[in-house]
């Protein structure tokens, strides 16, 4: 790490992964530069406090909105994350709706998910050389943290904010949007919101035994749903601007009520097979 130290009592155990203009958020902010063993993350960090509580957050796509998802160093990143003390991750990410009722505006707190991508890295046991040498087959069968989806669902109706509980979220590999006949594939399936980020991040996350809540925000139907132009990435970023206050206000509540710890959480698993490997190195950096 460069650019000062976490200090031992101010390590953030929540983390925010924003996407699409979700930059600045949090108060007291001190930027932090953390090298990995999978090369530099997508930006440095910023650590500071939502609500009173000390938060990390990483931007994405960089600061500037540099890269492109098939671009994004998702390994480096939540390694990044995990080294500083995050054990809870709220990633915020901009979808478009599957569905005439999930409109602009719509959030979306995901059960599941569908990997689309493709020749993305998305794991940190591959038995390649350079790594720690283990195969591990991590289990996925319920992606996303079942006590931070509780917690950010509650939040979310505190703030006047009624979620949708539930849903598929299909991750594409992007950077295009989908074509009319994808997007009413993807409907016809039953999945509710399409994304281009939400995968690999929630299976490394659950390789280092990270709680991970994905909260989605529509920002547009998607291009089979409705007919005209279809999708625009100058619509997208205009819904999320329009939500960026909402979303702060949200993740400011949930903070408040996320537990720090992971006492009988699913997500807090030990990989098989594996004796101070790859996990339990980002656990005591």
């Amino acid at each position: 790490m460069s650019e000062g130290q976490v200090p031992t009592t101010e390590r953030p155990p929540i983390g925010v992964i924003g996407g699409s203009g979700f930059y600045e958020f949090l108060d007291d902010v001190t930027d932090l530069t953390v090298d990995t063993p999978y090369g530099p993350p997508s930006d440095g960090l910023s650590i500071g406090r939502l609500a009173g509580h000390p938060v990390a957050f990483l931007p994405r796509h960089g600061r500037r909105h540099t890269l492109a998802p098939h671009r994004i160093n998702y390994r480096a990143n939540l390694w990044a994350l995990r080294a500083v003390g995050v054990r809870q991750v709220l990633a915020a990410g901009a979808v478009g709706g599957l569905r005439p009722d999930l409109g602009p505006g719509t959030l979306v707190v995901p059960d599941q998910l569908v990997d689309r991508t493709s020749g993305r890295e998305q794991t940190y046991h591959d038995g390649t050389p350079g790594t720690d040498g283990q195969v591990v087959h991590a289990p996925f069968a319920d992606p996303y943290c079942p006590v931070g989806r509780a917690t950010v669902l509650d939040a979310a109706r505190s703030a006047d904010w009624q979620p949708v509980d539930g849903g598929t979220m299909v991750v594409i590999e992007g950077p295009r949007f989908s074509t009319r006949a994808e997007s009413r594939w993807y409907g016809r399936e039953g999945w509710s919101v399409v994304g281009m980020t939400g995968h690999p991040e929630a299976v490394l996350a659950r390789e280092l035994a990270l709680c991970y809540t994905a909260l989605s925000l529509v920002t547009d139907l998607d291009s089979g749903v409705e007919v005209g132009h279809g999708v625009t990435q100058q619509e997208v970023f205009a819904v999320f601007a329009r939500n960026v206050n909402r979303l702060r206000g949200l993740l400011s509540e949930a903070v408040t009520t996320l537990p720090e710890g992971q006492d009988d959480c699913p997500c807090d698993w030990s990989p098989a097979g594996t004796a101070n490997g790859t996990t339990d190195d980002a656990r005591h950096d």
